[in-house]
């Protein structure tokens, strides 16, 4: 392909791509092909000769289109949207052109200063006070397992790293039992075990993290001869949007040494509003790494995680390699590849450039109140349902709820639901039970899109009741 071929093919993909967008809600929200319909048509060995484009394209068309969910349709109610607005669709166009790696300053400047400069805007944005700092990851997976690491490191003294963990005494850290599996995944990969992930009760409507059980584990652990390393609090958890109140861990954290991490990877976005910040966010200056994914709910194109940091430098000490090829001479700046675990780093600040300035706060803040105004709306209208029982309360615009029947029952309607393909939703379990998800969060859904999903629900119920 040459560059003017790569020109006229640059132009096609783009129209096709605003008329895809167009045409969403005609689609099946979930893939409905069956496990190897894809696979199959994939030619078993690689071509020995170039295949001309529009060949290329006319396949994608036919053989990927059909086992594509597609996750920017606004009724995806499912796990938490991945959105994906038009600005920073344009400004990943860019990236990808420009394809630059951005590991270090003088490997793209203007990628490390942007990136700082974005930090701070959605540091202000989010209302975390002066001096805090932080650095983009891919996920939050990333970011929690690069404070879970620095928790490990911070309590060996930063011999982890040279020593290992042989012969140390067990560490622990603690989290409600609400937190995401990625939790649990950076336990692992660390080196720390699952059996010192310490998980314990929720309490209170929000079903946040009890401290007084925290404070009990910690004092328990501590005269066992275990090493408390540190505390992993949530707003917005995964399953049921469970959230911890802030205040009290950190009080906990402070008077314990412990390191804290707050994952907010999905209900971070929100508070981009005061009002919820007030509500939702009292207690959280303090915390030495919190983690929210603009990816989500706030329109950045995946992946785009913010990693907020009080002081680096504990990170930096246990994360960071220099060897004499990546140091930068002369001048003092940042190489954010020495803030996070992998070297290579993408262009991810310029889709946040993009997006907030295209959009403002506020307008983004009005999408984000709407989601949660019709995720409650909705709520009330299947609890006034016969047989449909609201088993969490609305947070943030997640709730949950349950039809007559045995646990196969909802995972019965879940499959028929995402099988009908007007909307998608996920199963999960609470307080032991199956339950079904509904999260708001697409960027162009609408009252509409949402209120439609109740009509649905009834329907698709009572065939398969």
């Amino acid at each position: 392909m040459d560059w003017d071929e790569f020109g006229d093919w640059g132009k096609a993909i783009s129209t096709w791509a605003a008329e895809y967008h167009r045409t969403i809600r005609d689609r099946p929200v979930r893939a409905q092909t069956e496990p190897g319909e894809i696979a199959a048509q994939i030619p078993a060995a690689p071509p020995e000769h170039g295949t001309a484009m529009d060949t290329i394209f006319a396949d994608f068309e036919r053989i990927v289109m059909p086992g594509m969910t597609h996750w920017q349709h606004p009724r995806f109610f499912a796990y938490f949207s991945a959105n994906a607005a038009p600005p920073s669709m344009l400004a990943e166009m860019l990236v990808s052109t420009i394809a630059a790696q951005c590991m270090l300053w003088q490997t793209s400047p203007a990628a490390t200063e942007l990136e700082t400069a974005m930090i701070d805007w959605l540091r202000q944005a989010v209302g975390l006070p002066d001096g805090y700092t932080g650095v983009i990851q891919d996920s939050a997976s990333s970011a929690t397992l690069s404070a879970v690491v620095t928790m490990r490191e911070r309590a060996t003294g930063y011999t982890g790293n040279r020593q290992g963990l042989f012969g140390k005494p067990h560490m622990r850290i603690y989290c409600s039992d609400q937190v995401h599996s990625s939790i649990d995944r950076a336990i692992w990969v660390a080196g720390i075990g699952q059996d010192n992930l310490v998980k314990l009760p929720v309490t209170g409507a929000r079903h946040g993290l009890d401290p007084m059980a925290l404070a009990e584990a910690i004092a328990r652990d501590r005269a066992a001869g275990h090493v408390p390393a540190g505390i992993i609090a949530t707003t917005g958890a995964t399953g049921i949007g469970a959230s911890d109140d802030l205040g009290p861990i950190l009080d906990i954290a402070r008077a314990e040494s412990l390191y804290t991490h707050l994952d907010a990877a999905w209900a971070g976005a929100a508070m981009i509003c005061p009002e919820i910040r007030a509500d939702f966010w009292a207690g959280v200056d303090g915390y030495d790494s919190i983690v929210f994914n603009p990816h989500k709910w706030l329109g950045a194109q995946f992946d785009c995680s913010v990693q907020f940091l009080r002081d680096p430098t504990p990170q930096l000490n246990a994360l960071k390699i220099e060897p004499e090829y990546l140091k930068t001479t002369g001048v003092s700046v940042h190489n954010y590849s020495e803030w996070t675990i992998p070297l290579g780093r993408r262009f991810r600040a310029l889709k946040l450039w993009f997006l907030i300035r295209s959009y403002g706060l506020e307008d983004l803040r009005t999408r984000l109140r709407n989601h949660i105004a019709w995720a409650s709306e909705l709520c009330e209208t299947l609890r006034a349902t016969d047989g449909i029982e609201i088993t969490s309360e609305p947070i943030f615009s997640l709730f949950s709820f349950r039809c007559d029947g045995d646990d196969a029952t909802q995972q019965r309607l879940v499959d028929a639901l995402n099988n009908d393909g007007r909307i998608y939703v996920t199963q999960g379990n609470f307080q032991g039970n199956r339950v079904i998800r509904f999260q708001v969060g697409q960027f162009e859904t609408t009252r509409d899109d949402v209120l439609m999903a109740a009509d649905v629900i009834r329907e698709v119920w009572s065939g398969t009741s």
